[in-house]
């Protein structure tokens, strides 16, 4: 049996919500909290993201594949709006996202660095040790502070000797 669009909002959000991201292929882009909004006017679907970053070179790959999903769906006049205000944090990874993260063996980030005005409180501690995504072991140590891709650091662990990326704080 072949359908046809899931008309309105709905059916495109839901079909924007299958896209996933270039970098991180476990999640969608909605997992990553890239997704920021989905809107039908008659036949205009207008999708709204914000990048991780602004020199975000899977930014092309993200608006091409959104079209190409809602087009697969129906949604011939797909228009998609990147926005950078308000910046993209990693504490708008859901916790979906975060448990796919760790399933694939890469360490999710904790909570972002808060922005403060004014003079910035000076807070000295030893480095936040990251855990192992594997085995749990807090006996890691940083290799690089750039894995894969700009948005991830290279560890090592301790605990099980595997090596993991980290989803940077930001």
């Amino acid at each position: 049996m072949v359908s046809g669009p899931t008309p309105g909002a709905e059916g495109a959000r839901a079909a924007a919500e299958t896209v996933t991201d270039p970098e991180l292929p476990m999640l969608t882009l909605a997992d990553l909290g890239v997704l920021r909004d989905v809107r039908v006017d008659g036949g205009h679907v207008e999708i709204t993201i914000t990048p991780t970053y602004t020199g975000c070179p899977a930014l092309d790959a993200m608006r091409a594949d959104l079209r190409a999903r809602l087009a697969d769906a129906g949604y011939r006049d797909v228009r998609v709006r990147t926005v950078l205000d308000p910046p993209w944090t990693t504490d708008w990874i859901t916790e979906r996202g975060r448990g796919k993260l760790a399933a694939a063996g890469v360490s999710p980030p904790g909570p972002a660095p808060r922005r403060a005005t004014g003079p910035i409180p000076l807070t000295l501690g030893p480095p936040r040790r990251i855990p192992c995504p594997r085995c749990g072991s807090a006996d890691t140590v940083r290799l690089s502070r750039f894995g894969a891709t700009a948005c991830k650091s290279l560890h090592r662990c301790g605990g099980c000797g595997e090596p993991f990326e980290h989803v940077k704080e930001i």
